[in-house]
């Protein structure tokens, strides 16, 4: 006979207890336990590592969520997705929870997690340093935190979570019957100069440690488009915004942009703005006010976005109007996620309210972001797919380990009923392939000359 320590309803009847500065986990402290085995497990009672313990039984891994069964999960979504499973044919696959924290993210910046746990502390100006008050040294500063600010502060500082990354990526913006108005080819690269666990110098490129990091997104098609590009030089300070440049084929030469203007489409047809990117696009102090607004077990696709079984990695779609409005998607249940919400404090003119951005809390990675117009009403939301590279026996390597990244977003306006998708793929047009922790992308793709090539 086994006797259950932890029965059903412990786990909520702790996050109901919880306050803001507990830390994440509910058996012990996550990050002990993570630092013990590399898993989850020992953190969090079995009703939160299978969805079918916590279901009792209603779902479980290999089910489906669809209309006809959403009301036993609504709690585990965010509004606009529930919403959009409710009433627009949007289904979850659902797959058993994933308790290994290296594939959860890229292995360099876990170990560097480890390695430089409690070695983070805000700095008088309210910027994330190391113990000796330089930059931030590489991995989450903050691991295992249920802070907002703390939060925050690591996603911002670490998008994608490499050193060095190019993604090849489709955009598709379908219009509110369902039909796909725009199409698009790009780019997205980024750079650290600081925090740095792969590219030598590390953890810092001497000469650079006031910069926080260098981003780029170009466009290679249509031909409408193609050649438009523009790069964020973001300061290490949180409170200064990034220095937007951007070229424009049709003027042949590169422009400075007005810094915060960033709750505007860079193309025709998109719902992605500047300040959506990793829920994170805008400096950590141009928002405010951070709080803790929810705690609980979640679902999100945090694991199995990446399609191996095709050439180019691209994505199979359903629901909607016509079908094509969203990508297919595997979930599971996340044993605990914490909602931030922020206001946008520098942007007096934001057609926004506040946002709030729902993280794993066991890699502080964004899971869902939505946005309130100035009503207070559901505007707009931002849900990813995150994968490691591995699947089926094939594999894409990021030096010695598979890579790890994001696979597919959906960014939806809910009032006006158009969706932007984006994937990563492996390539697109003009030979960019997507790439990772190789220095030269700051030469090819991080530059005001390299705006003036790719144009």
């Amino acid at each position: 006979m086994h006797l259950r320590r932890y029965g059903p309803g412990y786990s909520r009847r702790h996050f109901l207890a919880l306050s803001g500065a507990a830390a994440a986990g509910v058996l012990m402290p996550l990050w002990d336990a993570v630092a013990q085995t590399g898993e989850v497990s020992k953190a969090y009672p079995d009703e939160l590592l299978s969805i079918e313990a916590y279901s009792k039984g209603r779902i479980k891994a290999g089910d489906e969520i669809s209309a006809a069964n959403v009301e036993l999960v609504k709690d585990l979504l965010e509004p606009i997705k529930y919403a959009q499973i409710a009433t627009l044919g949007r289904r979850l696959r659902v797959a058993p929870t994933t308790t290994e924290i290296m594939r959860l993210s890229p292995w360099e910046y876990l170990e560097a997690t480890l390695k430089n746990r409690g070695q983070a502390r805000f700095d008088a100006r309210g910027n994330v340093v190391a113990a000796d008050g330089r930059p931030w040294i590489g991995g989450h500063p903050f691991p295992g935190s249920t802070d907002a600010l703390e939060l925050m502060a690591g996603l911002t500082l670490s998008w994608g979570r490499h050193d060095a990354v190019l993604y090849a990526m489709k955009e598709y913006d379908l219009d509110p019957q369902g039909e796909v108005a725009f199409e698009y080819q790009a780019g997205w690269a980024e750079l650290s100069p600081v925090a740095r666990v792969r590219l030598e110098p590390k953890p810092y490129w001497p000469g650079r440690e006031d910069k926080l990091r260098y981003q780029t997104v170009f466009f290679v098609g249509p031909d409408s488009v193609k050649g438009t590009a523009y790069l964020n030089v973001w300061a290490y300070d949180q409170h200064a915004f990034p220095d937007l440049y951007g070229y424009l084929p049709a003027f042949k030469r590169i422009r400075q942009f007005p810094t915060d203007q960033r709750f505007e489409p860079l193309v025709p047809g998109s719902t992605l703005y500047l300040s959506d990117a990793w829920a994170a696009g805008d400096p950590l102090h141009t928002w405010g006010n951070y709080r803790v607004v929810g705690r609980g077990p979640a679902l999100a696709a945090v694991s199995g976005g990446w399609n191996a079984a095709h050439p180019n990695w691209e994505h199979r779609t359903h629901g909607g109007p016509k079908g094509k409005t969203f990508w297919d998607t595997t979930v599971e249940l996340v044993p605990e996620a914490i909602v931030v919400e922020a206001e946008p404090i520098g942007f007096p003119r934001a057609p926004v309210s506040k946002k709030r951005v729902w993280f794993d809390a066991r890699t502080a990675l964004p899971i869902a972001m939505v946005s309130y117009d100035r009503r207070g009403q559901p505007y707009r939301s931002f849900d990813g797919a995150y994968a490691l590279y591995e699947d089926g026996g094939k594999s894409f390597k990021d030096g010695a380990h598979p890579y790890w990244s994001w696979a597919h977003v959906h960014a939806y306006d809910i009032q006006s009923g158009r969706m932007t998708r984006l994937e990563q793929v492996r390539s697109v047009a003009g030979g960019h392939v997507t790439t990772v922790n190789d220095a030269a992308i700051y030469e090819r793709y991080l530059t005001n000359a390299a705006l003036m090539r790719l144009g």
